[in-house]
This record gives structure tokens, C-alpha cells and sequence, in this order.
């Protein structure tokens, strides 16, 4: 008899404030919520305060879920580039607590995100939470929309087939990885 493959996928979209997780288990097509929430950092003083707080609750999301992938929100383009500049940070060290775990990570954009979700890119935040209520069965929406978001990217990367290619390996791993792929 052949074991069903679990996966867990750790969601997150990068906030300095406000940073939203998820996580989510795979077992064959099904998907269940374990946790999600936010990590509230404006209490914080200094964005390199921020910075090492990030980095210290997704480490210990990792060690209490132990994820196979993490999947993340890339930044969209804003006019401000100091905000951008933080936000980038703050997915930075968010990713290097994977990378320190040898956890891959693959990055979503935004609308991708709300296409995967509810099939339509331009959806505002409250109907990605609307759909994911339904889809994974939870009753309370969390008052900040980031933890909905950051489940919408993990879901994302399950609809991705959760083995999207990293675009630093080559082609020949690539062709080795999917041989089905070459006509």
C-alpha cells in the first residue's frame, strides 16, 4: 500500500508593521489549515529591531511546522522607495530564515496571488479572506487581512503544482527535473 505524501507549505506576506503567515498542510488533494495570524512590529522602534523580530518568529514558525516550502509575497512597486527599501528587507530576513533551514522558496507576485485564489487578479483583500473561508472552512476572519493574504500565497504555491522552478537553476537541471517537458 502507498503512503499518501504529506506536504506543509508556509505562507507569508512581508509587512514591516504588519507581517501575515500561514501554513497549510497537503495530504494527496486535500488541504487543511493549521495556523495563521500576523506578527505585529510597529511596537517596535527601529526598523533593525523589526528586522531581528521577523527573523526570530519565522524561525520559530519553522521549527513548530517544519515546512517543506515557503512561499512568499514579492514586493509590488510603489512610488516610495524607502518603504519599498524596508519592505524588501523585511522579506529578505524572512527568507533567510528558510534558507538558514535549507527550505526552498519561491515568490509570488500579487495578482498572481488573487488570480490562483479567486480567479480574478484585481480582487480586493476581503474577497481573497472570503474565499479562503470557504476553502479551507474557518469561521473568524482575522481583523488584519495580512494573515489572510499570507495563506492566499501558500495556497497559491499548492495550486502551482508547489514545485515552481527557481529561476538560479540551470537548464540542465531544469531538463533533468522534467523530462516530460521536452518535445
Amino acid at each position: 500500500m502507498q503512503k499518501i505524501k504529506e506536504k506543509i507549505i508556509l505562507g507569508i506576506d512581508p509587512g514591516t508593521n504588519v507581517m501575515g503567515y500561514g501554513v497549510i498542510l497537503i495530504t494527496g488533494s486535500t488541504v487543511k489549515l493549521l495556523q495563521f495570524g500576523v506578527i505585529h512590529l510597529s511596537k517596535y522602534e527601529n526598523h533593525e529591531l523589526k528586522l531581528k523580530k521577523i527573523y526570530e518568529r519565522v524561525s520559530s514558525i519553522i521549527d513548530e511546522f517544519a515546512p517543506d516550502h515557503v512561499a512568499l509575497e514579492a514586493p509590488f512597486f510603489g512610488k516610495n522607495v524607502q518603504s519599498m527599501l524596508k519592505l524588501g528587507r523585511a522579506q529578505g530576513v524572512a527568507m533567510a530564515a528558510a534558507l538558514n533551514r535549507d527550505i526552498p522558496i519561491t515568490e509570488y507576485a500579487p495578482k498572481k496571488v488573487k488570480q490562483s485564489v479567486t480567479g480574478n487578479g484585481n480582487a480586493s483583500k476581503e474577497q481573497v479572506a472570503a474565499m479562503l473561508k470557504s476553502i479551507l472552512k474557518f469561521q473568524d476572519a482575522p481583523k488584519l487581512l495580512d494573515a489572510t493574504d499570507a495563506l492566499a500565497v501558500a495556497l497559491t504555491h499548492h495550486y502551482q503544482g508547489g514545485n515552481v522552478q527557481s529561476s538560479s537553476k540551470s537548464w540542465k537541471a531544469f531538463l533533468s527535473d522534467n523530462p516530460n517537458r521536452i518535445k
